[in-house]
C-alpha cells in the first residue's frame, strides 16, 4: 500500500484558500498552491487518521509490521491478516504472561497458530522450616508439546526452528525447556 500520491484526493486544507487577497484571483499562485496540495493532501490524510494507524485492527496491512515491532511482537507475513492483527493487539498483555504456561500456550498460539501443552513445572524449590535439607530437584525440566492447530493445512509442519524460539523467549531463565513437536494432538495418558 501507497500513501503518496492519490489521484483525485481533495486536500481538507487547500494552500490556496488561505492566502492573502492579493493573490486570490492570481491564477498562477492558485495553479502553483494546486499542485502542492495534490502532494500534501495525502500527508494530511494520514496525520488526520493518525489513530487509527496506531490501532493493530484498523492499521494498513504494511503499517502492522511496525506495530509488531513497538510492541515486540512476531510478525510473520506468511499468516492471515486477521491472524496478525490479532497477535500485534494483544502482545502488550502477552508480555504480563511472559514465563508462565499460560503466556508460553498464547505466544505459540498467536506467533505459529499450533496447540500447545506444557508439563512440569520447573518452579523454584523452597522450604518453609529454617535449617531444612533443600527438596529433591524436580525429575525433568518442563515439556512443551506443540502440534498443528486447528484450520492448519493437512500435513503442515510445525516450523521447529520458530518453535525452539519462542520457548527459549518466554520460559523462566532459570527453566530448561525441553519441546516436543508432534503431528497432532497427544493421546490423553491419564492427565
Amino acid at each position: 500500500m501507497s500513501r503518496a500520491a492519490v489521484p483525485g484526493l481533495p486536500s481538507r486544507h487547500p494552500i490556496g484558500e488561505a492566502l492573502p487577497a492579493l493573490y486570490a484571483e492570481d491564477g498562477l499562485a492558485q495553479r502553483f498552491t494546486a499542485g502542492l496540495d495534490t502532494v500534501l493532501a495525502p500527508v494530511f490524510a494520514t496525520l488526520d487518521n493518525l489513530p487509527a494507524y496506531l490501532d493493530p485492527r484498523l492499521a494498513p496491512a504494511d503499517f502492522l509490521v511496525w506495530l509488531a515491532s513497538w510492541v515486540g511482537a512476531d510478525d510473520d507475513p506468511g499468516r492471515p491478516l486477521a491472524v496478525r492483527r490479532e497477535a500485534v493487539g494483544r502482545a502488550v498483555e502477552l508480555h504480563r504472561w511472559r514465563g508462565t504456561r499460560r503466556g508460553l500456550v498464547e505466544a505459540l498460539r498467536l506467533s505459529l497458530g499450533v496447540d500447545a501443552d506444557v508439563t512440569g513445572d520447573g518452579g523454584a524449590l523452597w522450604s518453609g522450616t529454617a535449617g531444612a535439607e533443600p527438596p529433591p530437584e524436580p525429575d525433568a525440566p518442563p515439556l512443551v508439546r506443540v502440534w498443528p492447530g486447528p484450520g492448519t493445512a493437512p500435513g503442515t509442519a510445525v516450523d521447529a526452528d520458530r518453535v525452539h524460539r519462542i520457548v527459549r523467549a518466554m520460559c523462566p531463565v532459570h527453566t530448561d525447556c525441553r519441546v516436543e513437536i508432534l503431528s497432532g494432538p497427544p493421546a490423553d495418558e491419564g492427565r
